[in-house]
């Protein structure tokens, strides 16, 4: 039986209002083998019956409903245990993929070897998907580790990972419900390389009920977790900068509120 190449992971909660757009720029890719992987995580709304009216019209869609909120870091989890493709591609259920996204990270996958996960440039847009600006990641290995104590190496749910390499470390960390990909990134980078594409893959969808807007002091907190836990128990190494960003960022979750550090951050990645 031939191993489907590439499994889409997208865990719901509460999405319904952009999880119809979300899901169709998956089915409408140039790339068409693959099966989606959709976990619902006990929503309240209407996310679940949406669902289930793709899934019945493609049968690349398999869904998953979790008998109680288990929150984003176990629901993937659990979409991990099912899927079966070659890679993992995240998708959030609130963002937009660009048709040849999936073409573009399988080709590259297949010609890089070395590289364990994979992403590339995301635009970062309004709740209606209008641009608001053009997020870039490093290219290459070396880059991609320079600042990854001040910044995360990839947009999370624009990446695509050999699963292989994320079961071998052992999925994601399920006593970390925030930044949850920022701490697997520094597991995954003790075994294999780091890479972005230079091409626009994803549209990111900021709106009032984000996660990064909603539980941004918590998100911080755990980020800042994953950098020590990296430093003491991976072997990475901190440089002076990186030491004096994370303090000065522990300082500013105490003044500065998560919607203007929103920005803030931004413009440094620009700087």
């Amino acid at each position: 039986m031939q191993k489907i190449p590439i499994s889409v992971l997208m865990p719901v909660y509460n999405a319904e209002k952009y999880l119809g757009q979300s899901i169709e720029s998956i089915l409408n890719q140039t790339f068409r083998k693959f099966e989606f992987v959709i976990v619902d995580d006990a929503s309240t709304d209407g996310s679940w019956e949406i669902i289930k009216e793709y899934s019945a019209e493609d049968k690349r869609i398999r869904a998953f409903r979790n008998k109680e909120n288990l929150r984003t870091t176990r629901s993937l989890n659990r979409g991990l245990r099912a899927a079966k493709g070659k890679y993992i591609v995240r998708m959030d259920a609130d963002d937009w993929s660009y048709p040849d996204r999936l073409e573009k990270q399988y080709k590259f996958m297949e010609t890089h070897s070395h590289v364990g996960v994979s992403g590339g440039t995301i635009k970062v847009c309004d709740s209606k998907l209008n641009s608001i600006n053009e997020r870039k990641y490093p290219l290459t290995d070396k880059e991609a580790r320079k600042n990854i104590f001040r910044f995360s190496p990839f947009a999370h749910p624009a990446t695509i990972w050999r699963t292989s390499i994320i079961k071998r470390v052992g999925g994601y960390n399920e006593n970390i419900p925030l930044s949850q990909d920022y701490e697997l990134y520094f597991r995954v980078g003790k075994i294999s390389k780091f890479a972005n594409l230079d091409k626009v893959l994803l549209k990111l969808r900021t709106h009032n009920d984000s996660s990064s807007i909603v539980r941004g002091k918590f998100q911080e907190q755990y980020t800042i977790y994953s950098r020590i836990k990296a430093f003491l128990e991976l072997g990475y190494t901190m440089t002076f900068t990186d030491k004096l960003y994370t303090f000065l960022q522990m300082i500013s979750m105490v003044i500065i509120p998560p919607r203007f550090k929103f920005w803030i951050f931004n413009y440094l990645r620009k700087a």
